[in-house]
């Protein structure tokens, strides 16, 4: 498994491969240890607001979960070393505006488990609609402050947060009224199906899953959960987020970071 250094992500390192792509690498807070959470945004034209989609990606909420850190940061390296050189590189570069946080649970990254430093499970920790006596901001750990302030600032278009530990592409709602297993789904519901098909086809074999059909699951069907991060940005954000469990190994070999590399690209076709 390729493991990057996220704490020495910084403009000196990359300025090389990055110039002229984008913004200084820049911590959009920091973990309960003091840990910058590093975000990368690459465009064409980096720090301005332009009339074409807003996307990021979010690896590595679960601190046990590495792959999608690991695939975000040869993606950043591919994208800026291929534009120009290379016709799908150049067309995502110059059509979207990408955000890319490899980390963030850089903490729990560090202690091998998958909540934070505090022990909490960052993809629980977010304010749930169904709880509405749970939305103070100042009760939820740095980690899930910085990443609900860096959605209000910058109003993303779509998003997506790579897991690791099974093969589906996951989409809102997570969790249901009454709390029951079940399907439950959220006003774009159609809309977010047909996202979840179209990375689910992309990849090599999640549409033929024999546990979920087609390769997608509604959240509140699979079990449901609360205080997750995809319903917050549809709800909050106004972000179309997809949960994608890219691999049902959480440490795949090297070689396959790769293969989930090219998926990706495809998506953002």
């Amino acid at each position: 498994m390729l493991i990057y250094d996220i704490s020495k992500l910084h403009l000196p390192i990359l300025s090389s491969l990055f110039e002229g792509l984008h913004k200084p690498v820049i911590s959009i807070g920091k973990s309960v240890n003091g840990s910058p959470l590093w975000a990368i945004e690459i465009s064409d034209k980096p720090g301005l607001k332009e009339a074409e989609p807003a996307f990021k990606f979010i690896g590595n909420v679960h601190g046990d979960e590495p792959v999608g850190r690991e695939v975000l940061m040869q993606l950043a390296y591919w994208l800026c070393d291929n534009y120009l050189k290379d016709p799908l590189a150049t067309l995502i570069v110059e059509n979207t505006h990408l955000h890319i946080l490899p980390s963030m649970n850089p903490d729990g990254f560090a202690l091998r488990r998958r909540g934070n430093a505090n022990n909490v499970d960052l993809n629980r920790d977010f304010p749930d609609q169904f709880f509405p006596n749970n939305d103070d901001i100042k009760q939820r750990q740095p980690e899930t402050r910085a990443i609900m302030n860096w959605i209000k600032q910058e109003h993303f278009t779509a998003s997506a947060s790579l897991h690791g530990g099974a093969l589906v592409a996951n989409y809102p709602w997570d969790g249901s009224r009454d709390t029951r297993k079940q399907y439950y789904g959220c006003p774009d519901d159609k809309a977010f199906r047909y996202m979840a098909s179209m990375y689910s086809q992309s990849h090599y074999n999640m549409s033929l899953s024999k546990e979920f059909e087609g390769g997608i699951t509604n959240g509140a069907l699979w079990y449901p959960i609360y205080g997750g991060m995809q319903d917050w940005n549809y709800i909050h954000g106004g972000c179309f987020e997809l949960t994608l469990e890219i691999s049902d190994v959480k440490w795949p070999k090297a070689s396959e970071v790769l293969l989930h590399l090219v998926m990706l690209l495809l998506l953002l076709l």
